[in-house]
């Protein structure tokens, strides 16, 4: 792996823009393109500045290993594995928030219905008020559960 494929797999690998790279380097977008696409190569002092931005060794950018390959493109991997493990566990703590929020739900439709048939079967004053006042009460404890469960595993991830 040369420079410039080097520079664009450590880019990537960091999920860096060509702009957002350039600032960091206070050089232009169209430099960090040439330097990508091997039609230039940096100056000394930014090659310097790319080994830190990068935190990889002036040696690995300029001169080509197996080793160091490997491993780069080993932590990218793992920083992919992580982004997805992330991301499995946030689709987890949404279904659990639904799934606690239908069960809940469904509890208080049937203590409604319950309440209904035995105590307003033959009142003719029923009011809704009883079903807003229960309904928020439901999503009251929906809201409880969900913001438990997201600090929950917040707390283990950390």
């Amino acid at each position: 792996m040369n420079f410039s494929e080097k520079l664009l797999t450590l880019r990537k690998a960091n999920d860096l823009t060509q702009e957002q790279l350039a600032e960091k380097l206070d050089v232009s977008r169209q430099s960090i393109s040439k330097w990508e696409g091997g039609q230039a190569t940096p100056e000394l002092e930014k090659i310097v500045a790319l080994s830190a931005v990068f935190n990889v060794t002036t040696d690995y950018l300029l001169k080509s290993s197996e080793i160091d390959d490997l491993s780069v493109k080993t932590e990218m991997l793992e920083k992919q594995q992580h982004m997805m493990l992330i991301r499995e566990q946030r689709h987890q703590q949404i279904f659990g928030c639904v799934m606690y929020s239908v069960a809940v739900y469904l509890i208080f439709l049937a203590v409604f219905f319950i309440q209904h048939e035995c105590f307003f079967k033959y009142d003719m004053n029923f009011t809704p008020s009883f079903f807003f006042a229960e309904f928020f009460i439901a999503t009251a404890i929906v809201i409880f559960i969900c913001a438990k469960k997201v600090n929950k595993t917040k707390s283990s991830s950390i």
